[in-house]
């Protein structure tokens, strides 16, 4: 069973925490990964900052920005990733980015690298489905999963696209907008995931909005997994090198909700 696969074979839904490589600088971004787990997060999305992150709102472009201005390269990345897998050898790891860095040494490169950092899996934003010869087969050949995302307007005739070749788990985009500005209301949460559980047996994470422990414990009744990123960055932005205690008791926090509110299989 892969590293992902475990993550979410667990007695409760995954809390998946987002945080962007090289905030506020490369050589600080180890401690706060190290609070992500130390607060429970059981899969850790690491992004890779770039310059026009089109899905993402303030609080990530402002990460993406501090990130780059530090001087974050895609090697830096790789050196993060291969250094967490060895200080957490089990905890799932994900490189969440656009098509630009990855693709720009070429897909088999950016795969074969990530893979021997020890990363389980990539979200690429800016690579629809219908494009998943830019980067689907480098990375499955690599061994490494592709999470799709799904999303408000992914409808009946496109769904089957979307899922076809995904691994890992769907990231079901809540909201049609950038990252932490809103949350869609618990019905329409629920009626996607139903949706998306009829068609595909890949779990299903939510994300985008999930701000509180009451809107996690909410969205882990319905779904596999609960995506938290913006509230996270925003707490990297508030303390600097100085978030990581911040970040572990914020986590905990909402891996305490998760576990105590889940309706049993």
């Amino acid at each position: 069973m892969t590293r992902l696969a475990s993550a979410f074979a667990q007695d409760h839904p995954a809390l998946v925490a987002f945080v962007t490589a090289g905030d506020p600088t490369a050589a600080a971004t180890p401690a706060i990964l190290d609070a992500l787990v130390a607060g429970g997060a059981d899969v850790i999305e690491l992004g890779m900052p770039f310059t026009d992150p089109m899905a993402d709102g303030p609080a990530i472009q402002a990460a993406n920005i501090r990130s780059l201005a530090a001087g974050t390269t895609t090697a830096d990345i790789l050196s993060l990733a291969t250094g967490f897998r060895a200080r957490h050898p089990d905890v799932p790891l994900v490189l969440m980015g656009y098509a630009n860095p990855m693709l720009r040494r070429g897909p088999e490169w950016f795969a074969n690298a990530a893979a021997k950092a020890g990363v389980d899996g990539v979200i690429c934003v800016d690579v629809p489905p219908e494009e998943d010869d830019a980067l689907g087969p480098a990375l499955r050949s690599a061994g490494l999963d592709l999470i799709r995302l799904a999303t408000p307007t992914t409808d009946v005739a496109r769904l089957p696209a979307v899922l076809d070749g995904a691994s890992g788990f769907v990231y079901y985009v809540s909201v049609a907008g950038i990252t932490g500005l809103q949350q869609a209301a618990q019905a329409s949460i629920e009626d996607a995931v139903g949706r998306l559980k009829a068609a595909t047996d890949v779990p299903i994470a939510v994300g985008f909005g999930v701000r509180t422990p009451d809107q996690a414990a909410a969205i882990a009744r319905v779904a596999d997994g609960v995506v938290v990123g913006s509230a996270i960055v925003e707490i990297v932005a508030a303390h600097g090198a100085a978030a990581a205690p911040h970040v572990a008791d914020y986590v905990r926090s909402l891996k305490s909700a998760i576990e105590t509110t889940r309706i049993p299989a």
